[in-house]
């Protein structure tokens, strides 16, 4: 039984910021490798940044680096993306995601590769 649940988004105008929130509970045993993802009606969903426990190593995409940032608390097995200089393109639905057990962050940030995932907290950006 395992609960992975988002929290923090919200409507900004540009250039604000926001800090989106990820707890996890349940067996949550060496779950490593998590991240953040977004998705908009039509899109497909795409990975925004990922953070490895093992070492502390974070991966961001393009579009997000330098105003994204994202940590973790690995004892309570919470992670956290701040968002800083938000553009209207940034709106989306955010997901948190973790791979099962002690997986690396490594093989890019397919969708595919997360096994428990979040219902999604909104962020709104407007100009």
């Amino acid at each position: 039984q395992v609960q992975v649940v988002e929290s923090g988004g919200g409507s900004v105008q540009a250039g604000g910021s926001l800090r989106l929130s990820c707890a996890a509970s349940g067996y949550t045993y060496r779950w490593n490798c998590m991240g953040w993802f977004r998705q908009t009606p039509g899109k497909e969903r795409e990975g925004v940044a990922t953070i490895y426990s093992g070492d502390g190593s974070t991966y961001y995409a393009d579009s997000v680096k330098g105003r994204f940032t994202i940590s973790r608390d690995n004892a309570r097995h919470t992670v956290y993306l701040q968002m800083n200089s938000l553009k209207p393109e940034d709106t989306a639905m955010y997901y948190c995601a973790a791979k099962d057990g002690v997986a690396d962050c490594t093989g890019g940030i397919n969708p595919a590769l997360f096994a428990y995932w979040g219902q999604g907290t909104q962020v709104t950006v407007s100009s």
